[in-house]
């Protein structure tokens, strides 16, 4: 599945629903029914993931997601928000003392402005969405935004791409440090195009921008099809790697609903000593409430180990 299909389905990209009233009183459902205890890994939803218990109100969303033991949600399409919007999510996530995971910088190289080209309007365009990232970010007390490279320039030799996007990279680095603002890059599998594909280019890439704002993004599903071999690949790059993301494969659904072992996953994550986000970039395997009972059901049982 495509990021931007993904995005579409899953409800990531929203409209003027954001603060629609909801349509129940989620919170004492849940704690009559003591089902909000928190887990031993920082798991983020995103909006939709509840609207069929909470409504259409991502504010409520998220009341309910805390009531249901979650202390973390992502929103990729955070920079499409109003500042206002932004404002109101960041002031409940503090009174709710959760965290905000990452959301994408706008047009931060994709395949019609991709780094690896090595062209300064690419580059700019890319350092003009860390510079809106960075204002969004101090809205919602982001410290972590995504970022993908784009597509390869195949005009290039590798070695010259690779260098580029380094060289790109460095810029946005510049920026994002004095704000104590971490860029995750994403390796992804939607399309062999894609010039960041592997954990170990992300590691060789992070390691020669030498940056504190400058790590991986490990995310389960995509590396599960690109190369396999999870628990031992981010052992190999766990120094540069600085948030988790995870849905099972194939399908690209909750835990349990493929064949990755995200009990063992998350057990390793855990002996490991990672405190970071865990964002839930999945969709679901059924719709409506049965869906969402089912959505905590299946991270419930993979986080208790």
């Amino acid at each position: 599945m495509k990021r931007s299909d993904f995005l579409k389905n899953s409800g990531l990209i929203v409209g003027s629903s954001l603060f629609a009233p909801s349509v129940t009183n989620a919170s004492s459902t849940v704690v009559k029914n003591g089902a909000g205890a928190t887990f031993k890994l920082d798991y983020a939803p995103h909006q939709g993931m509840f609207a069929s218990s909470a409504g259409k109100s991502f504010l409520d969303e998220i009341k309910y997601m805390h009531d249901l033991g979650f202390r973390s949600i992502e929103d990729n399409g955070m920079v499409g928000r109003t500042p206002d919007e932004q404002a109101k999510i960041g002031a409940l996530l503090a009174k709710l003392n959760m965290r905000m995971g990452v959301f994408v910088v706008p047009k931060g190289g994709n395949g019609a402005n991709t780094l690896a080209a090595g062209k300064q309007e690419h580059v700019d365009i890319f350092l003009k969405g860390c510079r809106e990232s960075i204002e969004v970010a101090k809205r919602v007390n982001a410290k972590w935004i995504t970022v993908v490279p784009g597509d390869y320039e195949r005009r290039l030799p590798l070695g010259v791409q690779t260098a580029n996007v380094i060289e790109g990279l460095k810029r946005g680095a510049e920026l994002l440090e004095p704000h104590g603002i971490t860029m995750v890059l994403e390796p992804l599998s939607d399309t062999p195009d894609l010039f960041l594909r592997f954990t170990d280019q992300a590691y060789e890439i992070c390691k020669a921008v030498n940056s504190p704002s400058c790590k991986i993004l490990y995310d389960a599903y995509h590396q599960q099809k690109n190369e396999g071999n999870l628990i031992n690949l981010m052992d190999q790059c766990w120094s540069e790697i600085a948030y988790i993301q995870v849905g099972d494969n194939p399908g690209r659904r909750e835990p349990t609903t493929g064949e990755i072992n995200y009990k063992n996953v998350f057990k390793w994550l855990y002996n490991k000593g990672y405190k970071g986000v865990v964002g839930m970039e999945h969709g679901m395997s059924k719709g409506g409430k049965e869906g969402e009972d089912a959505l905590v059901k299946a991270y419930r049982e993979v986080d208790n180990f």
